[in-house]
């Protein structure tokens, strides 16, 4: 091959996203873009959590090709359509079609175990307790277990055949060859002996009949395997609410004439009319009008940024105050929204698929089982002669080795992991999660919102000698109480609490810059100095020393004048929550390396951090969404395991990026449906707890692993040996299941 022919196709590359189903572990997942890398040119990333393919393509391979290949692997796949808003349902109905698809899963699984928890109830009962137990019960049990067996357990059995067709086993393998053996070796044993459960209140060991391990194994993993599919069917939400976010509607000027049409009609250059309270419907820049935008959707700063003409704004953001006219630059796919639409999807599919732990262990394990049974059978037909003790002695191989307490392990410990962090408020997403925690060393803490409560605050007044500061505080107060701008409301509480206030007349407003009345007689202004010096107010050296002495502590620093002379320093600040310095403290004492980041600037950042024990090293300021993801990719190449904890909109991106990301319930949908583990609280310290949980059910999984594996594998070599008979393996079976149950109820103790 010359070394020009690469460069030759590289621009002939597309890319095609595609949704699979069928896949259930690892070696699916290998075997997927293994079939789909056979084609020429084609390379293929398959995400299992997510269930979705990202495909290279040369020009020459068209999508059907790429359709049909995965389903010659065993697989169904279709093209993946990116979510629309929910205003542009009504467009198309593929999205609707593929929504749909995304909740038929669990819902097929719910139908099949809400079937078969119906049926193994009473068969449980009848089997197990003799006091239950009528003549012939053994034909109902036989009726019982045949619709859980051939109904509930199809997608085991059916997953099974698929990978049995390329030679390879996985969990399911094991799954539908234990609950099968259970039920034939039952069935052939009522059928050869009718009379076998004539009598009532017969114990274990005085009947052959497994049609309860059937039933119970088949439904427990039901119920794992659908809580599995309700965590990934969540995954793609957080993508939808991130678009919805947008504005549905845009007043645009046309012909003079102001008229309403859905925000994804809009075109670039068109002039859009956005009154206050109103969400700016896509990017642009400002034509006409003044106002105050709250950015903090998208940017997380908590102080709404000045709009003037010649200023850009951004699509989502809320108009807070004044008329604004605008002209768009940017719509539909090269907004910022729909750019941090594309950076959550992206972090998420770029997720390394999980290879369970179970997965691991059984693809080694059953072919070792189905060899050790087999080589039984042989074995003892030829040394004996006798067919049904060579089948007893195969068949006690694969009781034995039944993937019950194997299967269970995960599950149980998950589920009982996770009831036990919902009582604690910490809601964690699946099994993967528990990987991701494992190996974490630098966790990365939003500021606004997440180590600080979002909500700006009175710091204090100092005012010029001679002057008292609560009087000018209440002066302040009087004037900002007309104004809803979060600073003017954190003064205004502030000076409400020295009492009533007194009463401001003739007020008008500048957004961005202050706002000034008549109070008492004297003409009050309060805003930011170059405002002030406009109004006529003259600042000498110390008032520009105060100033700077304010913005130096980390403060947002507001000036007043009286009767256009410099009176006082009213410091707001966002306050930082009670809990955060002490919860910071916990996880620097865990070994974590704690990184603050933030949309706002140095001086705010800096002094936050000293304040709550975050090194300066560790400050990243400045930082806005797209960069959030970027910040958190550079620690991801330096080798570190990172956390992110967040609250925002525009922490979606680096919450999707991190290992492992954490969102404050307190926050956005976007931002909870995006991350891996979401508190319901505001504090920090359940940063700790989750960590610490997560920790704790990941050891309790992997000793159940450990415990079933062992308790059944050292079965085996006597169950062969013809020394363990079918009955005496059930019991064993059984007796590994309870292991791993209690073992994963130790969990409900934690915290405690």
């Amino acid at each position: 091959m010359t070394s020009h022919a690469p460069h030759e196709t590289i621009p002939e590359l597309r890319t095609v996203d595609l949704d699979i189903q069928g896949m259930t572990c690892a070696s699916c997942v290998n075997r997927v873009e293994r079939k789909l890398g056979k084609l020429p040119g084609v390379s293929a990333t398959v995400n299992l959590p997510l269930e979705t393919a990202k495909v290279q393509v040369p020009a020459d391979v068209t999508d059907e090709a790429l359709i049909d290949t995965v389903h010659a692997a065993g697989y169904t796949a279709s093209l993946k359509h990116p979510p629309k808003p929910a205003s542009s349902d009504h467009q198309g109905h593929g999205e609707h079609d593929h929504g749909g698809h995304e909740h038929m899963v669990p819902n097929h699984l719910l139908r099949r175990l809400l079937v078969s928890a119906i049926f193994t109830i009473p068969l449980f009962i009848i089997s197990m307790i003799p006091a239950a137990q009528f003549p012939h019960w053994g034909w109902v049990a036989f009726a019982l277990a045949t619709p859980v067996v051939f109904y509930g357990a199809w997608p085991f059995h059916k997953a099974a055949a698929v990978n049995a067709r390329h030679l390879a086993s996985t969990m399911d393998t094991l799954v539908s060859l234990g609950v099968l053996a259970a039920y034939f070796f039952s069935a052939v044993q009522l059928i050869l002996d009718p009379q076998l459960t004539a009598h009532i209140g017969m114990s274990m060991s005085e009947h052959a009949l497994y049609f309860e391990t059937a039933g119970v194994v088949a439904t427990l993993l039901l119920l794992g395997r659908f809580l599995e599919h309700r965590a990934k069917s969540s995954a793609s939400d957080a993508l939808k609410s991130l678009l919805n976010l947008g504005a549905k509607d845009a007043v645009v000027l046309r012909d003079g004439a102001e008229v309403k049409i859905p925000a994804g009609q809009v075109q670039v250059g068109d002039h859009l009319v956005v009154r206050p309270g109103e969400k700016i419907a896509t990017d642009g820049v400002v034509i006409d009008g003044a106002s105050a935008v709250d950015t903090s959707l998208l940017t997380g700063e908590s102080v709404p940024q000045k709009a003037g003409p010649g200023d850009e704004v951004t699509g989502a953001t809320l108009n807070a105050s004044g008329r604004l006219v605008i002209e768009a630059t940017r719509v539909g796919a090269d907004t910022t929204l729909a750019q941090m639409g594309k950076l959550v999807s992206e972090a998420q599919s770029g997720k390394a698929p999980i290879a369970r732990l179970a997965d691991r262990i059984s693809s080694v394990f059953v072919p070792i089982v189905l060899a050790i049974a087999l080589l039984t059978f042989v074995t003892w037909f030829f040394a004996s002669g006798d067919p049904y003790q060579a089948f007893t002695a195969a068949v006690a191989v694969l009781v034995i080795a039944c993937p019950c307490a194997l299967g269970l392990a995960t599950p149980i410990g998950l589920l009982v992991g996770t009831g036990r962090g919902a009582q604690l408020g910490i809601l964690i997403r699946g099994p993967q999660v528990l990987e991701d925690t494992r190996k974490l060393d630098t966790i990365v803490l939003d500021k606004t919102g997440t180590v600080t409560t979002g909500v700006m605050a009175h710091q204090g007044t100092e005012a010029i000698d001679g002057v008292d500061p609560d009087e000018v505080l209440a002066l302040a107060g009087a004037v900002e109480h007309h104004s809803e701008h979060p600073i003017a409301q954190a003064i205004a509480k502030a000076a409400a609490g020295l009492g009533t206030l007194p009463e401001a007349s003739d007020f008008d407003s500048d957004p961005g810059g202050g706002v000034v009345g008549t109070v008492n007689g004297h003409r009050v202004a309060v805003g930011r100095s170059s405002w002030l010096e406009a109004q006529g107010a003259s600042l000498d050296d110390s008032a520009k020393a105060m100033l700077a002495q304010a913005e130096q502590a980390g403060a947002t620093a507001i000036l007043v004048a009286v009767d256009q002379r410099f009176q006082a320093v009213i410091s707001v600040a966002d306050k930082i929550k009670d809990s955060s310095a002490k919860a910071i403290a916990e996880l620097q004492e865990r070994g974590l390396r704690v990184v603050l980041l933030t949309g706002d600037n140095q001086s705010v950042a800096t002094e936050v951090a000293a304040q709550v024990g975050i090194k300066a090293e560790d400050v990243f300021a400045g930082v806005f969404p797209a960069g959030k993801a970027q910040a958190i990719t550079s620690l991801q190449e330096q080798g570190k395991v990172v956390a992110m904890v967040g609250d925002g909109v525009n922490d979606a991106p680096a919450l999707a990026q991190a290992d492992l990301g954490i969102a404050m319930g307190s926050g956005t949908d976007v931002a909870i449906e995006a991350a891996d583990i979401t508190l319901m609280g505001n504090d920090l310290h359940q940063v700790t707890q989750a960590i610490d949980l997560s920790a704790r059910t990941l050891s309790t999984i992997k000793m159940n692993l450990f415990w079933a594996f062992a308790y059944n594998t050292a079965g085996i070599p006597i169950a062969a040996l013809g020394l363990l008979n079918p009955m005496i393996a059930g019991a064993a079976m059984a007796a590994s299941s309870v292991l791993v149950v209690l073992n994963s109820l130790r969990l409900r103790r934690f915290g405690k």
